[in-house]
């Protein structure tokens, strides 16, 4: 910068140039939704180089996934599902996201923006987003409602924004005020019209509108859905900063990505320490709720290490050792079981998770 008083000119001993190191060579995250089939990959490496800071991105497969989507060799990565991970030990980086089964955001920097931004002292984690994950709520009735109502401006397509009766049914699930809805029980909301709206009334049992607060304006098949949801009902929403961000990268919200830390239904992580007489668990391939097949946890014996860090009967198995299983067959995962001699650690669901999950996608 150059700072000089045009009074006195340029011989003015006022006249310093200093360095402009504020941002200087650091360039934006980019963000990338990765999705693939189960038989395929992501199409790159995660590497932890010698000399090299950070998680390094190598090996993209031609042609692969991560190719297609614009991934660099070189590139950093800073994020994953939301999560910075700049600072997170490396094998546990590869571990979420693998744990992320057929689809990952990632965020991640150029190589040498990283570097500069290394040398300069930032913290990147400044250079993300606060939160960019999307929302499950899932909203019990009570004698009120549910407590939240849909407005639906003129003239829009699959825009509904939710306004949230304060202490009611869905604030107490985490739905935040003014979000926008973004699917319904599992089904995307994005295809109902304005004009396929038949009349402006406070949806069943939400309550009537109140006084500064407008009539909801809906579509009939919202309504229905309401009305068969019966006492309970999810809600994938997202905040105004949420829904700009994944608009204007061109990214698709889905409900693989949402924070489902307000959910009543909760995945368990399980760590098991082989005895004497084994881990005592019978694992078996069966039909899944989604129409697939899985492989579940039965014959839990009890007193033996199963048992004793919380197995059901009936669990499902999602991961072993940090690593999803989503893909792979019963043998395949027996092996994964066996990787190590005298321990594993499982994350599994019950079989009411397992349903409610698969139903909402």
């Amino acid at each position: 910068k150059f700072e000089f008083n045009p009074k006195v000119g340029i011989d003015n001993p006022a006249l310093t140039l200093t360095e402009d190191t504020d941002g200087e060579g650091v360039g934006e995250p980019r963000f990338y939704l990765l999705s693939k089939e189960s038989t395929e990959t992501f199409g790159f490496c995660l590497h932890e180089e010698l000399g090299c800071q950070g998680h390094v991105i190598r090996q993209i497969e031609l042609g692969g996934v991560a190719q297609r989507r614009g991934l660099q060799d070189g590139d950093r990565l800073l994020q994953v599902n939301g999560h910075f991970v700049d600072h997170m030990d490396h094998l546990r980086v590869v571990q979420k996201i693998k744990a992320s089964g057929n689809q990952v955001l990632l965020a991640v920097l150029d190589g040498d923006s990283y570097e500069t931004a290394k040398s300069l002292g930032r913290d990147l984690s400044q250079l993300l987003p606060d939160d960019i994950r999307p929302r499950l709520c899932h909203v019990t009735r009570d004698k009120s409602g549910f407590g939240f109502s849909v407005s639906c401006p003129e003239g829009t397509k699959g825009t509904f924004q939710l306004s949230v009766l304060q202490d009611g049914p869905a604030d107490r699930a985490g739905v935040p005020p003014g979000c926008w809805l973004l699917e319904l029980n599992g089904d995307s909301v994005k295809n109902y019209s304005h004009t396929q709206l038949t009349k402006k009334v406070p949806a069943p049992g939400m309550g009537r509108a109140r006084d500064g607060v407008e009539n909801v304006t809906e579509r009939p098949v919202l309504l229905i859905q309401l009305k068969q949801s019966g006492n309970k009902v999810t809600l994938l929403v997202a905040s105004s900063a949420v829904e700009e961000f994944y608009r204007l990268r061109g990214l698709r919200v889905t409900a693989a990505l949402a924070d489902t830390s307000r959910l009543p239904f909760k995945v368990r992580e399980l760590h098991l320490l082989k005895g004497p007489a084994g881990y005592g668990f019978l694992l078996k391939e069966d039909d899944c709720s989604s129409g697939g097949v899985g492989q579940f946890l039965w014959d839990v014996d009890a007193g033996l290490p199963a048992e004793r860090a919380g197995m059901r009967e009936g669990d499902r198995v999602l991961a072993v050792n940090g690593e999803s299983i989503e893909g792979l067959d019963h043998e395949q995962t027996v092996q994964r079981i066996r990787a190590r001699e005298d321990q594993v650690t499982l994350l599994v669901i019950d079989p009411a998770g397992d349903e409610f999950y698969h139903s909402v996608g």
